[in-house]
């Protein structure tokens, strides 16, 4: 099986009238699309009994969907953590941080989860500012800067009129990297930037009091759209745990595929339950 690229990545939100708003008064997105979620999705996570409707948010290039299911689920845990294994985060690419994070300051409904504002982190991480925090329904966000020559080549050629850019990639939080990445890879994910974090920034960046995280950067083989980043804390946080699709927590990536074995769309989850779901695609 083959990963063509990242179509789009989704989260389950109380409200989506809010939701929506944050997403385009705080981030800068418009939205696309509102309608009803297609039942093929809810039957490929097997929950073709929950009703939902989603708006689906852009950036640039990149898509966002919001999901309301009829019977909502569990919240986000309040005491979420940077190091959870059901960590997932978007990050979200300015032109200009201080620009983009004095404007996120004038919002309502979002909280930090970086300390002391955006950090720069060392040369040894790539020289990128950035700044963790949640959304109105505790999704975590991250605002990431890179510096000249730094990050993806469509960041540099975005004639944007906002400092928000678009979506660089989703991060999860792994137990193993090694174990993702043999899941990964029978996808067609590729490692392009690996590193090792750690020091005072990142553990301002993550709100941890001491920090080591091994950071492993996937592509598809498409060199559009987003990507995915594979966090893994040392020690790992604490374990997932089961979660319901309508839970507030759940997050899932779109992947478009080719050779697959099996009928489309499939839900999956990684090896730390992180959800997927696989739709038929071409190379572009």
């Amino acid at each position: 099986m083959v990963s063509v690229g990242i179509l789009r990545i989704s989260r389950v939100v109380a409200d989506l009238d809010r939701a929506k708003a944050f997403y385009r008064d705080a981030l800068g997105f418009r939205a696309v699309s509102r309608g009803g979620v297609d039942p093929a999705v809810l039957s490929a996570f097997d929950a073709s009994d929950a009703g939902a409707l989603e708006v689906v948010m852009r950036l640039g290039a990149e898509d966002m969907a919001l999901v309301r299911f009829a019977r909502p689920g569990r919240p986000y845990p309040r005491d979420g953590r940077s190091d959870d294994l059901g960590f997932q985060h978007a990050a979200i690419v300015v032109s200009d941080m201080d620009a983009a994070y004095a404007h996120l300051c004038l919002q309502r409904e979002w909280l930090p989860i970086s300390e002391g504002g955006p950090q720069a982190l060392p040369p040894a991480n790539g020289a990128v500012r950035a700044f963790k925090f949640r959304d109105p329904d505790g999704h975590p966000l991250e605002l990431l800067w890179f510096p000249p020559g730094q990050g993806r080549p469509v960041w540099r050629e975005s004639g944007a009129r906002t400092p928000f850019l678009g979506i660089d990639h989703s991060a999860l939080c792994v137990a193993s990297t090694r174990r993702s990445l043999r899941f990964y890879r029978t996808l067609g994910f590729k490692v392009s930037e690996p590193s090792q974090n750690q020091g005072p920034a990142q553990a301002r960046l993550d709100a941890l009091p001491c920090v080591q995280v091994r950071v492993t950067g996937l592509r598809p083989a498409s060199p559009h759209g987003p990507g995915l980043e594979l966090l893994e804390y040392q020690p790992s946080g604490r374990p997932a745990g089961v979660t319901a699709l309508s839970d507030g927590v759940t997050d899932w990536v779109t992947f478009a595929v080719h050779q697959a074995s099996g009928r489309l769309p499939q839900g999956v989850q990684d090896p730390d339950g992180h959800r997927l779901l696989l739709v038929e695609g071409e190379a572009t």
